[in-house]
């Protein structure tokens, strides 16, 4: 490995370790082993980050102002042999184009005929296009490229997107300039090959396809939310849809086998920016009318997301709910209720809720043998219980049967709650009734969560991201039986994964006051905090008349 090849590996190292400081004086060591002078350089932090990411396709962006067109042309300048900038029109080009010449140190090598190029002086090809109107990203159907930059991606299409994207790849044979070896002659660099999504937020539907790329880390209700700079791998399913798989090997789908892609999102904002910090641009951005202050000043992806139709709990009550909580909300009430959504030893997690009042604790995940033998079960279960709290176990599956067996053998007070029983009760208005009982379990904790009930909602829930896209994942709709909601596997299919947070801590609302209900008839109301507890629920019903 050559000393600047050396150097480079030490570059993307620190870049993707945070560390920035010394990003300066090391890239001016490797402009001196190269022999000419850097036309770029990126600025420390994300900028950074991002020009040493290791994703095949990067979503880089969020606030105005961060940098996020420079990127693109700096990696086309520096880093890649045949690169392709794309905007959504030809009339949005000019700004790149008069960048690309200010790198460049002038207009050599540029012939503005549709499509504009630059070839640079070091023999590396970069081309602008646009893709107005549907269709038009066939026009670059078969020609190579090791770098494709969609800037202002949210105003393409997805099919324009998707369609650049089963294009990239390098050129067999490149004008990039070779690398001295160490034991003499030369050879060309390894070709690096990836996508750049260089964007603000979405305002309206046309972008909300940005969201869905790259779920993992914009959408609030992900299962298993990735963090900034986190590489996911994806293939493309038959139906065209995103698989997400474990890492970069190679899966048989549908008879093929299919090689996954990396995907990440790096945010950038307006601080990242040395060049306009200064420059009056925030004064700009704050200026902005909704929801495009949302969008480009505060860098929300998710300013335009909206709901499900017919979602049984709306987002912004869970997040509402989320907001009440902190740590020690539970004051001076003892344990209300618990309850426990059991997976049988398979692949999902066993989940255990317990709550004081209306204040839930972080629900308590179990994983792997333990969870298929009912007794270390109901000794996870005991471990955790404090004042005598009753618990609620989901049967339904068949795998809460020997926890049940467990617990009445040690005398503790639980219900067993099967969600495909009857319900004879009827929404808080007495209008509906429901299909059955998980129906009615869902839908009381939706009252619950009601802002608009008398003194609001007293329900406070733990930020976690996978219970908050548990509870808003379920749809219903009404039929003459009642409510019903959305079948459990049906939303297994849609998550990857059962919902068990989401069921653990609607069971532990609503079943969770039956199972007091029943402790104190037969403790004979005898303990106080048990009363209180029951008390407290009594007033959340009928503050909601």
């Amino acid at each position: 490995m050559t000393a600047l090849e050396q150097m480079t590996q030490r570059l993307a190292l620190l870049a993707a370790a945070g560390v920035t400081d010394r990003i300066d004086a090391l890239c001016d060591n490797a402009e001196r082993l190269a022999g000419a002078p850097r036309p770029w350089t990126p600025n420390p932090g994300p900028q950074t980050q991002a020009y040493f990411c290791p994703a095949d396709i990067l979503l880089y962006g969020g606030q105005g102002g961060g940098g996020k067109s420079d990127l693109g042309l700096g990696l086309a300048f520096t880093a890649h042999r045949r690169s392709l900038i794309l905007r959504r029109k030809y009339t949005n080009l000019s700004g790149l184009i008069d960048r690309a010449k200010e790198i460049n140190g002038g207009g050599d090598g540029f012939n503005g005929t549709p499509p504009p190029k630059l070839l640079t002086r070091d023999g590396r090809l970069i081309m602008f296009g646009a893709n107005q109107r549907p269709g038009d990203e066939q026009d670059f159907q078969g020609i190579p490229f090791d770098l494709k930059v969609f800037d202002e991606a949210a105003q393409f299409l997805e099919t324009q997107i998707r369609f650049h994207l089963g294009w990239l790849r390098a050129a067999q044979v490149t004008p990039a300039p070779t690398l001295p070896l160490s034991g003499g002659g030369s050879a060309p660099p390894e070709v690096r090959v990836r996508a750049v999504l260089a964007t603000n937020p979405p305002i309206d539907a046309t972008g909300d396809w940005l969201i869905g790329l790259f779920r993992p880390w914009l959408d609030i209700t992900h299962p298993r939310p990735a963090k900034p700079g986190e590489l996911r791998f994806f293939v493309t399913a038959p139906d065209g849809s995103d698989l997400e798989v474990a890492d970069a090997m190679p899966v048989e789908l549908g008879g093929r086998t299919l090689v996954p892609m990396s995907r990440t999102f790096i945010p950038a904002e307006l601080a990242d920016n040395p060049f306009l910090i200064n420059t009056g641009y925030q004064a700009v951005l704050d200026g902005l009318p909704e929801p495009l202050r949302s969008a480009v000043r505060d860098g929300n992806f998710m300013a335009a997301r909206r709901d499900a139709e017919w979602q049984v709990i709306p987002t912004a009550w869970v997040l509402e709910a989320q907001a009440r909580w902190t740590p020690r909300g539970f004051g001076q009430f003892g344990m209300t209720a618990m309850a426990f959504d059991p997976a049988g030893g398979g692949k999902d997690a066993a989940e255990l809720c317990f709550r004081h009042q209306g204040w839930y604790a972080p629900v308590v995940t179990t994983k792997g043998a333990e969870t298929a033998d009912g007794s270390r079960a109901a000794g996870t279960i005991i471990a955790h219980r404090r004042d005598n709290a009753p618990i609620v176990v989901d049967v339904g599956g068949g795998y809460g049967g020997a926890v049940t067996l467990r617990l009445a053998d040690n005398g503790i007070a639980h219900r067993a709650f099967n969600g495909a029983g009857k319900s004879t009760a009827k929404t808080i208005d007495g209008r509906l009734g429901f299909t059955n009982k998980r129906a009615e379990a869902w839908w009381r904790f939706r009252e619950a969560l009601d802002p608009d009930q008398k003194g609001g909602s007293v329900i406070a829930l733990p930020d976690d991201a996978e219970l908050r896209a548990d509870l808003t994942a379920p749809t219903y709709d009404v039929t003459d039986r009642g409510i019903r909601i959305e079948g459990k596997d049906d939303i297994r299919a849609r998550l990857g994964r059962s919902p068990g947070k989401g069921d653990a801590v609607v069971m532990c609302l609503s079943e969770g006051h039956a199972a007091v209900m029943k402790a104190m008839q037969h403790d004979g109301g005898a303990h106080g905090l048990q009363t209180m507890a029951v008390r407290g629920y009594s007033q959340l019903k009928a503050g909601r008349r």
